[in-house]
């Protein structure tokens, strides 16, 4: 049986109180989504062929951690005697009352426009960090079911909700304007009825007897940035001329069904150590992507090490293996052709090419940022250091404390991958970088178009 902590209590009094807009907003595994979701399924409850609708950004993640994962737990915990069934062509679970429960991503027009062409008593926007304003206002027009509620053994009109949960964006972000400074994200203006949004930040160390005993100290290990926002539930400061940030980053992030590989490249930047263990040195960065069927990129994995050249070979090399790699692609800068002859010497048989940095970093990251955002680049999980320092990465430079060798493979992959954002001229051979509107615009939400 479920027992609330005393914060998911507090939640749950938020989400029963007077605000129609209520924002959970905090750390991982707080137990935000679980909250919310048995608030929207009390009220689906109380008012029998009542309609309400969890919405993410993309079905297959509103599929995979709501409907497989955190449905079934909050029904069978907290509401073991309810039978239910669950449409698996349109997605949407039937209780006996004959309230239903749709699910739906806002990243798919026609499954969306189904969704959206009824009427809603509740729209639960899960992890809406990743969420478009734009489709957030649209499905808010959808908050509209006129339904009756037997509550206390008296019936009344049920009042209409709109729940919110997130790990925290940064300070740019929608929720953030809304929920923390209550004003209209667009305009600017004041809000003008405070009253119906209302925001709690919860934590997981409010939730410590749910979770296993070394989750907290894994979070408190993990870099600054993202131990701010997954374990003290903080919006980020907004960094001058940033060419990532963490809400570009989750909305573009694919955890299950990636796509085959139509090529795949190991990308090295060097620190130019030759000493035995590269103790007193920057990271070796290593950084795994490949070109999808889709024609989108995905970073595969982050091996960066800090360890002499001997070692770093072989975990180059064995990357390549891993992950039947077609190239390695390293900069040479920094060793120059001892680098190719370091990669080699682990493997004799794979394929290395080395780059010149003749340009800035911020120079070289702008393209590749620009891909990102347009949703060309995604990333294949989670990788915290990596997009650390890609949110360090501005305009005017790489803001964070270390080299960012991390970042730099990355970047020198997607330019692989991606060798039209990058053309020579013939009579300079300077490399510029091609205008942003040549670049083909990958896959967004098409209500933010």
């Amino acid at each position: 049986m479920f027992s609330a902590t005393a914060a998911q209590s507090r939640a749950t009094g938020l989400m029963t109180g007077d605000a129609k807009h209520v924002m959970l907003v905090g750390g991982s595994r707080s137990g935000k989504t679980f909250v919310a979701l048995r608030a929207l399924i009390i009220r689906a409850t109380l008012a029998p062929k009542s309609r309400h609708v969890v919405l993410r950004f993309r079905f297959n993640h509103v599929k995979s951690s709501v409907i497989l994962d955190t449905f079934p737990k909050v029904m069978s915990l907290c509401f073991p005697q309810l039978t239910y069934v669950i449409d698996k062509t349109d997605w949407y679970a039937t209780l006996p009352n004959g309230s239903q429960i749709w699910f739906g991503g806002l990243d798919d027009k026609d499954r969306t426009e189904k969704i959206l062409g009824q009427e809603y008593a509740t729209i639960f926007f899960n992890e809406c960090s990743q969420i478009p304003l734009s489709a957030r206002n649209m499905a808010v027009t959808r908050l509209a079911q006129n339904c009756v509620a037997t509550v206390g053994g008296q019936q009344r009109q049920m009042r209409l909700k709109a729940f919110y949960d997130c790990n925290p964006p940064s300070m740019a972000h929608w929720t953030y304007k809304m929920f923390v400074k209550k004003i209209e994200p667009e305009s600017g203006k004041a809000l003008s009825d405070l009253v119906n949004f209302s925001m709690m930040t919860i934590n997981p160390r409010d939730n410590l007897e749910n979770l296993p005993p070394d989750y907290i100290k894994e979070l408190e290990n993990l870099p600054t940035r993202m131990r701010l926002r997954f374990l003290e539930g903080k919006f980020a400061d907004i960094a001058a001329g940033a060419l990532w940030n963490v809400e570009m980053i989750d909305t573009y992030r694919e955890t299950t069904n990636l796509p085959d590989m139509l090529r795949v490249v190991v990308s090295v930047d060097p620190s130019g150590s030759g000493d035995t263990d590269n103790a007193g040195n920057d990271e070796i960065g290593i950084v795994v992507a490949g070109l999808g069927i889709d024609g989108r990129a995905y970073v595969l994995e982050d091996c960066t090490m800090k360890a002499g050249p001997s070692v770093w070979a072989n975990v180059v090399a064995t990357a390549y293996d891993r992950h039947a790699a077609d190239l390695v692609v390293a900069e040479k800068n920094y060793g120059g052709e001892m680098v190719r002859h370091v990669i080699k010497s682990a493997n004799p048989y794979l394929k290395c090419e080395l780059i010149n940095a003749s340009r800035g970093k911020a120079v070289r990251a702008e393209p590749v940022s620009a891909l990102t955002e347009q949703g060309k680049i995604r990333f294949g999980g989670t990788f915290p250091e990596l997009e650390d320092e890609l949110c360090s990465m501005t305009t005017n430079g790489y803001m964070g404390d270390r080299s960012p060798n991390r970042a730099d493979a990355f970047v020198w992959a997607m330019t692989k991958l991606f060798p039209g954002i990058i053309k020579t001229d013939a009579k300079s051979q300077r490399k510029h970088v091609m205008p942003t509107q040549n670049i083909n615009r990958g896959a967004t939400s098409w209500m933010g178009a």
